[in-house]
């Protein structure tokens, strides 16, 4: 009897650390470490490159658990863009552009990933300008581990291309500027 009861118990607690194992950790992005770059085509001759330096959110991540466990949820305050121009920072936070009165934050919230630990293709819907559009964003892992203050860390990067038009923002930049590739740069911190 009693070596019944061990191997029950040695069995559920087997079954506990497994499913404990194959939970997601969730983190909340690091706004401090974490930004979202931006780069257009300039008059079709150079590239006008900028940041959008308030990000927030969070994320779930496990290296050992598969595509459906991975998520994310991003929020940029639009105010917040830089391009280390004062007079065009002004000009894109007007109604021409990001109209940030109107639309104060801009959102990518995930709907499936398809790949790996290392990196793939995040799927979600970003809300900009008050418009709604599904993108998808090839995204690669940094790197993860302990940092220096006691904390678990996991850092990722991701690219898409958008046409600004998509987006209600149709300012006549000429065709060169039509489209828009975004870099993100994501850090958090294990909860």
């Amino acid at each position: 009897m009693k070596w019944r009861t061990l191997a029950a118990a040695l069995a559920a607690a087997a079954l506990t650390f497994s499913a404990a194992a194959g939970q997601a950790a969730d983190y909340t992005i690091d706004s401090g470490h974490s930004f979202v770059q931006f780069k257009i085509s300039h008059i079709g001759v150079s590239w006008m490159i900028g940041t959008f330096e308030t990000v927030s959110g969070s994320f779930t991540y496990d290296a050992e658990a598969g595509p459906e466990a991975q998520s994310v949820s991003v929020e940029i305050d639009t105010a917040s863009v830089d391009t280390n121009h004062a007079e065009r920072d002004k000009h894109l936070r007007s109604a021409d552009f990001l109209n940030v009165d109107e639309h104060p934050t801009a959102t990518f919230v995930s709907t499936g990933y398809e790949g790996d630990a290392e990196g793939g293709v995040m799927n979600g819907d970003l809300t900009l300008h008050g418009v709604t559009r599904p993108i998808a964003i090839a995204v690669k892992k940094v790197g993860e581990g302990k940092d220096p203050w006691g904390g678990y860390r996991a850092g990722f990067e991701g690219r898409v291309t958008i046409t600004r038009a998509d987006y209600g923002m149709g300012y006549n930049l000429g065709p060169a500027s039509e489209s828009m590739d975004l870099h993100l740069f994501i850090e958090g911190t294990r909860n």
